[in-house]
């Protein structure tokens, strides 16, 4: 395992002068647009085929002017790679592909010097089976201190050969893997709510929190701007491990409180760390991946004395139906708004089907879907949803080649699939990989400028087409609206600030609404619709005609006005 942490040179503390660089306005993450970079896939400076921090680093100013606020990196930890890096093995150095602390150091200086804030995956729920902890617990066998760490349980049956308890993996299959002891017999069996090469922490014990309050000192030192935690409403587990008496408890997640998710010990963890992350200046945030029943439990995560934001997945999750949406709007926005925080809003990541594909497809078929479906349809509600929700108040989160309208690659061959879930029966649906295919930066080469050597996995023949060369200055391009958008996002007061909508009139299946001199209307419908024309148009996804002071919108069309 890497030891960049004792080998290479301990990094400079962020001074105060370098983080008041991205210290544009207070508050800044209450309306932030943060663009999440999969490193795998976003840019390779070494050619040899995997995306790195240093291909990160040479596309910043790319990020800059595309105009968001800071940028969340998925994890970079050394790792076995077992899941994409969310099996980490050693928190405090760099995988060598990814780099090094070097790489990852420059990187965030030379974000700050652009504005651009810097925020990393924290994986706090599980490690990887190749972490020394868990190495050191297999090797001193049962009765160990090092296996309280996690969570060891004898099995159940005569010969211990049943699983302490009926939990599922996320990925499919049971929780638990048995161990074979140092002397060679069966034994005990561990936790593992994701694959078997990520066993959970038990949080219960001591050394666990002393571990991650230490790890977030050291990333902190070295300037990043906050953390988004990884599944976190994990953690915690309901006392005694209790069996959940149900052989479909994939059908129940996000539906119920489970015994091993959003258990009300996450909280007190979080306020630990808040406390932390207020002793240091420049306004550094966390960000919850909280999958939870309600948007009002989710509310929890973000109170004024925990974490900051938490990802919408209600509002992924909603189809492109006005009715749906403005349920949720209304559902999040009076969630967040007791407790204070803003409202965050997210359309595609690294778990899920671009919402490119998922909207060229009827409702229904979930996040994870093989079908192109109507790419053209697909692609005008993608911009058209794009503008939606850079119009609603609070955070804004983009998923790197969604600026380009990328569609998921769904015919990928299944001998090149990595994603962990798809080689498991009866778990996710495993398709992840299509959304993380690396992304075009040129019209031609190799890997459409990505990288000298080829690509991690397959791109499609045409995906030049849809790269950053092909489409900077062509007008009506996805890329110049999300430019122009974001651009125009910066400009207005009214457009991200604030907790609330005033709800306007509207024809059946559009959504209207202003916000002091801003109006946004969605037409969700098929067919064009007429609504007043309530000012000068800012931009819009298709083109609007304007008469008599009407405007037709288009089918699957946004337009944003102002009165000012």
């Amino acid at each position: 395992m890497s030891q960049q942490h004792s080998a290479a040179p301990a990094p400079t503390p962020t001074t105060d002068a370098a983080v008041a660089t991205v210290a544009r306005r207070r508050d800044w993450w209450r309306d932030a647009v943060i663009y999440q970079v999969y490193p795998r896939s976003f840019a390779d400076s070494n050619g040899d085929g995997m995306g790195d921090l240093e291909g990160i680093r040479a596309r910043l100013p790319y990020l800059r002017d595309l105009g968001v606020d800071a940028v969340w990196l998925s994890p970079f930890y050394a790792s076995p790679q077992a899941d994409a890096g969310y099996d980490v093995a050693d928190y405090r150095a760099v995988d060598p592909m990814f780099g090094t602390l070097l790489d990852a150091d420059a990187l965030i200086r030379d974000a700050h010097g652009l504005g651009l804030r810097i925020i990393v995956d924290l994986v706090p729920n599980h490690s990887s089976d190749q972490h020394e902890w868990f190495k050191r617990a297999l090797a001193e066998g049962p009765g160990s201190p090092s296996r309280d760490r996690y969570h060891f349980r004898p099995g159940k049956g005569e010969n211990g050969e049943l699983p302490p308890n009926d939990w599922e993996s996320i990925f499919g299959g049971p929780a638990w893997t048995r161990v074979t002891e140092p002397d060679g017999t069966p034994g005990e069996w561990y936790l593992h709510l994701f694959a078997p090469e990520q066993p959970d922490f038990n949080w219960e014990h001591p050394a666990v929190g002393d571990e991650f309050r230490s790890i977030l000192r050291f990333w902190l030192d070295m300037g990043v701007d906050g953390f988004r935690i990884d599944v976190a409403h994990g953690m915690v587990k309901a006392e005694g491990l209790p069996d959940l008496g149900d052989h479909e408890q994939l059908k129940l997640l996000g539906n119920d409180v489970m015994p091993f998710f959003d258990q009300d010990g996450v909280h007190d963890i979080y306020r630990q760390w808040r406390l932390i992350l207020d002793e240091y200046s420049g306004e550094r945030i966390f960000v919850a991946e909280a999958w939870t029943p309600t948007v009002e439990r989710t509310a929890h995560y973000v109170r004024p004395d925990e974490l900051h934001q938490a990802f919408n997945f209600q509002y992924l999750g909603t189809h492109w139906d006005a009715e749906e949406l403005r349920t949720v709007i209304d559902r999040t926005l009076d969630a967040m708004r007791p407790v204070g925080a803003p409202a965050t809003w997210v359309l595609s990541n690294h778990d899920v089907t671009r919402h490119a594909t998922r909207f060229a497809n009827p409702p229904g078929l979930g996040t994870q879907i093989r079908l192109a479906g109507d790419r053209e349809l697909g692609l005008r509600r993608a911009r058209a949803a794009t503008l939606l929700m850079l119009a609603l108040p609070g955070s804004a989160y983009v998923y790197q080649g969604e600026e380009l309208g990328l569609p998921d690659v769904v015919d990928l061959p299944d001998e090149v699939r990595q994603d962990p879930a798809y080689f498991r029966g009866a778990g996710q649906d495993g398709y992840r990989d299509g959304c993380r295919v690396p992304i075009p930066w040129t019209r031609e080469g190799s890997s459409y400028g990505f990288g000298d050597g080829g690509s991690w996995l397959p791109q499609p023949e045409g995906w030049g087409e849809l790269s950053v060369e092909a489409q900077t200055g062509t007008p009506g391009s996805t890329l110049e609206l999300y430019r122009r958008a974001l651009a125009v996002r910066r400009d207005q007061a009214d457009l991200g600030a604030g907790d609330a909508v005033e709800w306007l009139p509207a024809p059946e299946g559009v959504l209207a609404f202003r916000r002091g001199d801003f109006v946004c209307v969605a037409n969700t419908t098929g067919e064009p619709v007429t609504v007043p024309a309530y000012g000068r148009v800012l931009i819009a996804n298709a083109e609007v005609a304007e008469t008599g002071g009407e405007a037709r919108v288009p089918a699957d069309t946004t337009v944003w006005w102002t009165a000012g």
